[in-house]
């Protein structure tokens, strides 16, 4: 039977002093994309299924272009963090620190990707 303090049993479990800011981030991008995403889907609706030539002249204007690329970059973060939590809360060990390293460059790839579509559309 092993006699340990308080404090002995917690060394190693207390806090990382990043969750309060992850918290309120994923908050923050939760309330932006409340307002983001009827928006996306109010500008991309019309332009669906239109030319190429179409599509281009509509996201050449600013409008459209910042809101698609706003709504990429905040659904490509959000999705980043709250895939962390999941990793977090249920993988453990090396196999932890491996699946958020590649959980993050790949969410990290696909919002520069994103960008660089609408990037490519508006010029």
């Amino acid at each position: 039977m092993a006699f340990l303090t308080d404090r002995k049993r917690a060394t190693g479990l207390g806090s990382a002093k990043s969750g309060t800011q992850h918290f309120w981030r994923t908050r923050v991008q939760s309330v932006a994309l409340f307002f983001l995403i009827p928006l996306f889907i109010f500008t991309f609706g019309p332009i669906l299924g239109s030319s190429y030539e179409e599509v281009t002249a509509f996201y050449a204007r600013p409008f459209p272009a910042v809101v698609a690329g706003l709504t990429i970059l905040v659904s490509w973060f959000h999705f980043a963090d709250g895939v962390q939590v999941l990793i977090e809360d249920y993988v453990h060990g090396l196999a932890e620190k491996i699946l958020i390293l590649l959980m993050t460059c790949i969410s990290y790839a696909a919002a520069a990707f994103g960008i660089y579509a609408v990037v490519r559309l508006a010029l």
